[in-house]
């Protein structure tokens, strides 16, 4: 791919960052600590950026079963730890078993709940997917909410195991195909008083995101911030559709689609150096925490203002507008229609208008 090429993407992505920065930084409820950026950075916690997310005293969830993909660090982490500190029993889908053992360990230590535990799943591989699914169907239980939270940024060209695009491949057909595989058992989990949810992490890059239906892959004209931001944006059409096809069937299972802002994660691995750098030296001021960027996930999956609501486009736990182009209805469809044959699935959405 040239330069020139490039550089729209990569721009457009930068920009829609910091606009979502200058978003959260306006949102402070205290300025920042005088002093160096060592004493700022280690005194973060004293001064978050708004999230209710310790304050809100959800209800508890005992008795319900939770999945939570890449919940083995970052945002993920935290939505786990949350979830099952209110008695949900809590399973991490995650492609490493060293990592996804620690976590769980650190997760009951520090909610001393033994109600969470770890499957391998590589959202990367589609038969990674269907296995993971085998393994939580012969546990015999239900499911009540699934948080598609796991994915990658910006990582150079480079297919999964399935010949995919890894951006589009693990961060929306993975995620694709394993909500479609776990459908029917959170329909049977689902009641009228309490839906079961689907809740799927996006991000403010979607607003900039063109999906490109005649090369999801990205074989034409490869550029890393183009490929993120349509993956972000293939997930928000997703959510929708899927919601207008539970709504159609009068399915008990709502899904949204939420914003975690700019969080200070591992994802910004594979950004250019200045960026990092500029990362490491602000990210106490600019950027959330992991506990605060998992606040809008932790509130769609369990606030029972929510309860009964689907396709909301959510930021800061309110619901806000996505971009106009993901309202597109056809567009909506015809992606739908297209995944379905590249993960294999019957498109049982046809019969639906």
């Amino acid at each position: 791919m040239s330069l020139l090429s490039a550089l729209p993407p990569l721009l457009a992505v930068y920009r829609a960052g910091i606009a979502a920065i200058l978003r959260q930084l306006g949102r402070r409820r205290c300025p920042p600590p005088a002093g160096s950026f060592e004493f700022a950075r280690k005194r973060r916690s004293e001064f978050p950026l708004p999230s209710r997310c310790s304050r809100r005293a959800f209800p508890t969830q005992n008795g319900k079963v939770a999945i939570v993909t890449g919940g083995t660090k970052g945002i993920g982490y935290q939505t786990v730890k949350h979830l099952a500190r209110l008695g949900m029993h809590v399973i991490i889908a995650g492609n490493s078993e060293s990592e996804g053992q620690e976590a769980v360990r650190k997760i009951k230590e520090e909610t001393l709940t033994g109600e969470v535990e770890f499957l391998y799943c590589d959202l990367a591989s589609m038969k990674s997917i269907r296995q993971f699914v085998q393994q939580f169907r012969a546990k015999n239980c239900p499911l009540h909410v699934l948080v598609n939270n796991a994915g990658v940024m910006l990582v150079p060209e480079r297919k999964t195991e399935d010949g995919f695009e890894e951006h589009f491949g693990l961060n929306y057909l993975g995620h694709f195909l394993l909500t479609n595989l776990l459908l029917d058992t959170l329909k049977q989990s689902g009641t009228h008083s309490h839906n079961a949810r689907i809740v799927t992490v996006s991000s403010a890059t979607h607003y900039v995101g063109k999906l490109h239906l005649n090369d999801l892959q990205s074989r034409c004209s490869y550029s890393p911030h183009g490929a993120y931001a349509q993956s972000k944006l293939a997930l928000v059409l997703f959510t929708y559709r899927l919601q207008h096809l539970l709504t159609a069937n009068g399915s008990h299972v709502t899904a949204n689609v939420v914003d975690p802002g700019v969080v200070n994660t591992e994802l910004y691995k594979h950004v250019f150096w200045v960026v990092k750098l500029a990362i490491w030296m602000t990210a106490w001021l600019f950027l959330k925490t992991p506990e605060e960027g998992a606040s809008t996930s932790i509130y769609a999956a369990v606030s029972p203002e929510m309860e009964g609501a689907g396709g909301c486009y959510l930021y800061n736990e309110k619901r806000t507008k996505s971009a106009d182009i993901a309202y597109d209805e056809e567009l909506q469809r015809r992606l739908w229609t297209e995944s379905c044959k590249m993960v294999g699935i019957s498109d049982e959405s046809s019969r639906v208008p």
